[in-house]
């Protein structure tokens, strides 16, 4: 289509394309600015949960890129001096059997603590590792407890029964009791984590992560041989 001018006298016909090609700009225009609210958009979504991933140490660890849903550990191990360890640790709980299991129980033994749960590949890894120290040590003033903290009392039988494992776990899903009363100076902040409790009832040494039997057995043997 054209539209007619009259220009000293003389016809002159005028395109309508610089009216397309100025629509087209704006439309252009609009175009790009949604494009960018809505990359602001996602961007902001994207640093929110960044942010509450970074902001827990939990978080973190789950973000780590596999589909494994545990909490893992790095492996460390913490030694704690005689002098160093703080107040006894005193927990209570029932176990998978339906059994109550106080520290009181185990007075003047040298207590492993091993927090865990079925689904988590290192808890299974070093369950067989765990049995065969217990079995080493039962006679000697060892005790082995382990402490579940997410499966009901069913699952974690069926682990045992599963896995050869024959000292009690704590079901510890309901209140996390016996996870805050670690809380401290040896939190249990992975899954797995073992705890070696010295025969005052004090956290002696922890590992964060899977227990390699011979770095285990190597922390027993330590704390076993302390004066009472």
């Amino acid at each position: 289509m054209t539209a007619m001018e009259k220009n000293h006298g003389r016809s002159t016909v005028l395109s309508h394309a610089p009216l397309r090609e100025a629509r087209t700009t704006r439309a252009r225009r609009s175009w790009i600015s949604r494009g960018l609210v809505a990359g602001l958009g996602v961007a902001a979504f994207m640093v929110s949960a960044t942010g509450c991933a970074t902001s827990n140490s939990f978080a973190d660890q789950y973000a780590d890129g596999s589909t494994k849903n545990y909490i893992a550990g790095n492996g460390t191990v913490v030694e704690i001096p005689v002098n160093n360890r703080g107040e006894p640790i005193t927990f209570a709980g029932i176990t998978e059997y339906g059994k109550p299991l106080s520290s009181t129980d185990y007075d003047g033994d040298v207590v492993v603590v091993n927090f865990w749960y079925a689904a988590c590949p290192p808890c299974r890894a070093e369950a067989a590792d765990l049995e065969a120290l217990h079995q080493e040590y039962q006679d000697e003033g060892v005790a082995f407890v382990g402490v579940n903290v997410r499966d009901q009392a069913d699952t974690a039988v069926a682990f045992a029964e599963k896995f050869g494992v024959t000292y009690p776990s704590v079901i510890d899903i309901t209140d996390s009791a016996v996870q805050l009363a670690f809380a401290g100076q040896v939190s249990p902040n992975a899954v797995p984590t073992t705890i070696v409790v010295d025969r005052e009832g004090r956290a002696a040494a922890r590992i964060t992560g899977r227990a390699e039997k011979s770095i285990l057995n190597s922390l027993i043997t330590t704390v076993l041989a302390e004066t009472p």
